[in-house]
């Protein structure tokens, strides 16, 4: 068998007579030239495919598809296993209380003024005697506490707000409760509860003990009044100025800056009039500046001084002062980004 690309010639051979074969040497025929066939284009050989075998009928019925709109058949709407209800300022107050305490500056800075009102407040007491509560009330010794123990609840006030600004945490607050109303409202009563409790506390623990430590004739006793400006006026005007450090803070949103700026406010009526009394016409605004500062109004709540008020005015214009910037810091917060 051959093939279009193999050639094999064949010479042709002689016939034999009766006689046998012819005498002399054999001739050979002149071999003709090969004939080579035409060129085929190269032809593959067609692919085999693998023998079909057919599926069983059980995989042969169609499968019925469901369209996308349409429900599952049989079930209901999807109900979530969490829980789910509606928050109120409540879950919010109960988030920063949680915050507020869990944190060390809380601790730190209402320590440190408890101590400060407590300490040195007995202290005075102790190195005192009746003999010097003849027109002073025996609820005096807190005051001088009271004057560097606000400079803790300032700090703290500012902290409240600005540390969450300072990592970031605000994102998180204001995702979990988008209401930012209701989140600066929850901080300001958590803290405002705070440090009057404390405030007010350690002050009636110094007022109670002078009033048992120094007593006698010779000894004024204090009256009702006295005692509410020395424990309760004095811790509200304490509270007070922190809240007004919380608004600042939520303002500048940053902690050095609103610290400084709640430093100057408490400490600059204090020390600008004595420039501005030196003249004739900037006088009554030194005078009006000295009386509505810190120590004056804290000193008027402690009723050291017959010629002074009773210091509920000073209280009410921080009020009012708070009350602005309480506004300012709510429309700030509705407006900007965080």
């Amino acid at each position: 068998m051959t093939t279009p690309y193999q050639h094999q010639s064949q010479a042709p051979v002689p016939p034999q007579g009766p006689q046998g074969p012819p005498q002399g040497p054999p001739q050979t025929a002149p071999q003709a030239a090969p004939q080579m066939p035409p060129q085929a284009p190269h032809q593959a050989a067609p692919h085999q495919a693998a023998p079909h075998h057919p599926a069983p009928q059980a995989y042969q019925q169609p499968v019925p598809s469901r369209p996308p709109s349409q429900p599952y058949a049989g079930m209901g709407p999807y109900t979530s296993p969490i829980p789910v209800r509606r928050t109120h300022l409540g879950n919010a107050l109960a988030s920063e209380w949680t915050k507020i305490k869990s944190v060390r500056s809380t601790i730190w800075t209402l320590g440190i003024m408890a101590a400060l009102v407590l300490g040195i407040g007995l202290l005075v007491s102790a190195t005192t005697n009746d003999a010097d509560y003849r027109t002073l009330p025996t609820t005096l010794p807190g005051f001088f506490g009271t004057l560097l123990g606000q400079l803790c609840i300032v700090t703290l006030g500012v902290l409240v707000i600005t540390s969450e600004y300072g990592t970031g945490m605000i994102r998180t607050t204001l995702t979990a409760s988008p209401q930012r109303s209701r989140v600066l409202t929850a901080k300001a009563l958590v803290f405002f509860a705070l440090s009057f409790t404390t405030t007010t506390v350690s002050l009636a623990l110094v007022a109670y003990a002078s009033m048992g430590m120094h007593s006698g004739p010779e000894v004024t006793e204090p009256t009702s009044d006295q005692i509410l400006g020395a424990t309760v006026g004095a811790g509200l005007y304490v509270s007070l100025l922190g809240l007004l450090s919380l608004a600042v803070g939520a303002i500048l949103r940053h902690s050095a800056g609103a610290i400084t700026t709640m430093l100057g406010v408490v400490l600059l009526p204090a020390i600008l009039p004595a420039f501005l009394m030196m003249s004739d016409s900037l006088r009554d605004l030194g005078r009006k500046m000295l009386e509505y500062s810190s120590p004056q109004s804290l000193a008027s709540l402690f009723r050291i001084d017959e010629g002074l008020n009773s210091g509920w005015p000073q209280l009410s214009a921080l009020a009012v002062v708070t009350a602005a910037a309480m506004i300012a810091a709510y429309a700030l917060l509705e407006k900007r980004d965080v």
